[in-house]
């Protein structure tokens, strides 16, 4: 009965004792004497430019939001992609994807226009 599951538990087993096994490893082999200048944070041989705790400006994380957003609807093109042109279906159900994608693309290219009038996109 438990047959079935025996390469996921084998895998699972494998997957804990391999995360367990790296975090004891990285804390016995791992540095013991911490000192201000091996905690200071290294930024391409330059000396730190201010504290890492200072605020941004909230432009930066709308136009990072905007980024994830149309760069995830964009990943939403690879299957339609893979169907439509694969040749998968018939006449009516390729005139449907064709239809279908167009009204997304539209959908997504009004968000597109609506964020550059409001000035989402301009960074100063």
């Amino acid at each position: 009965m438990l047959r079935p599951y025996l390469p996921f538990l084998l895998l699972l087993l494998f997957v804990v004792a391999n995360a367990a096994g790296m975090i004891g490893l990285s804390h016995l082999v791992g540095p013991k004497r911490p000192t201000p200048l091996k905690d200071a944070p290294y930024e391409s041989g330059m000396p730190p430019l201010g504290s890492a705790r200072e605020r941004f400006s909230i432009k930066f994380y709308l136009v990072a939001m905007l980024f994830i957003v149309f760069d995830i609807e964009t990943v939403f093109l690879i299957p339609w992609g893979t169907i439509y042109f694969g040749g998968a279906g018939g006449a009516l159900r390729m005139g449907f994807l064709l239809v279908e994608m167009l009204v997304f693309l539209a959908i997504l290219g009004v968000g597109y226009v609506y964020v550059w009038k409001r000035g989402a996109l301009q960074w100063d």
